[in-house]
C-alpha cells in the first residue's frame, strides 16, 4: 500500500467513524425523548464508536472504495454504514408521527457535523495554521457528513428517508409503501453499482456546500 493511499485512509478515517457514530447515537437519544428506551437499555446511546461499528459497513467498504479509488486515480462516492440502533416504534408516544423526529435524528447530526468541521477549517485559515493534513481532514469530514446526510434522506424503506415518508403518508398508502422495505437495500446496492445514486444525492450535497461557503465565506 503506497503513501498515498495511506494518508487518505488516514485524512477520512475520523470523519467517516464519528459520521456514522454520531449518526446512529442521534436516532437511539431522540427516541428515549418520544418514549422509547430500547436504545438506552441495549447502550447504543454513547459516543463510544465501539459500540456501533459494523466490521464491514464501517471498516472493510469504506477503506475498499478509497483504496480502489486512490488505485484508479479517480474521485469515490464513499458507503459505508453502522450497526443499525434498536428502536422499538411501538414504544413511542405517537409512533405515525414520532417517526420522523427519530428518523431525521440521524441525517440533522450529520448536517450539524459538517457545520462543525467547516468552522473548524475556517478557524485553520482565521488562525493561520499552515497544516495540510487538518485542512484535508475537515473537508473531509464537511463532504463525509453531507453525503452521508443525503445518502439516508432518500425516500427509500429503511432508509431515514424512507421513514420520513412513511410518517406523513395516509394509513392505508403507509402500509403498502412500507411492505418495499425487504428490498430497499436490494435497490440501494443497484443504483450503487449503475452508478445512478451520487445523482441523487447530488443536489443535497450541492446545497449543503453552498450554505457553508456563503455562512464561512471560504
Amino acid at each position: 500500500m503506497d503513501a498515498g493511499i495511506i494518508q487518505t485512509i488516514a485524512v477520512y478515517a475520523l470523519p467517516v467513524l464519528f459520521a456514522i457514530t454520531l449518526h446512529e447515537a442521534a436516532h437511539g437519544y431522540v427516541a428515549r425523548m418520544y418514549g422509547d428506551n430500547t436504545a438506552m437499555y441495549a447502550g447504543r446511546i454513547t459516543l463510544n464508536p465501539i459500540k456501533h461499528i459494523d466490521p464491514v459497513g464501517t471498516i472493510l467498504v469504506p477503506i475498499a472504495i478509497l483504496v480502489s479509488s486512490s488505485l484508479m486515480g479517480m474521485g469515490a462516492f464513499l458507503f459505508g454504514w453502522a450497526k443499525p440502533v434498536p428502536v422499538n416504534f411501538g414504544n413511542l408516544r405517537n409512533p405515525k408521527k414520532d417517526i420522523r423526529f427519530v428518523a431525521f435524528a440521524g441525517p440533522g447530526a450529520n448536517f450539524i457535523m459538517a457545520l462543525l468541521w467547516a468552522l473548524s477549517l475556517k478557524l485553520q485559515f482565521v488562525t493561520g495554521l499552515n497544516e495540510p493534513f487538518f485542512a484535508e481532514m475537515a473537508k473531509a469530514g464537511i463532504v463525509v457528513n453531507l453525503v452521508l446526510a443525503a445518502l439516508n434522506l432518500l425516500p427509500i424503506l429503511p432508509l431515514d428517508g424512507g421513514r420520513i415518508l412513511f410518517s406523513f403518508l395516509p394509513s392505508s398508502a403507509a402500509y403498502s409503501f412500507s411492505r418495499t422495505e425487504p428490498y430497499g437495500m436490494i435497490v440501494l446496492i443497484a443504483l450503487l453499482m449503475l452508478g445512478i445514486l451520487p445523482m441523487f444525492i447530488q443536489p443535497i450535497v450541492s446545497a449543503g456546500l453552498s450554505v457553508l461557503t456563503l455562512l464561512f465565506n471560504f
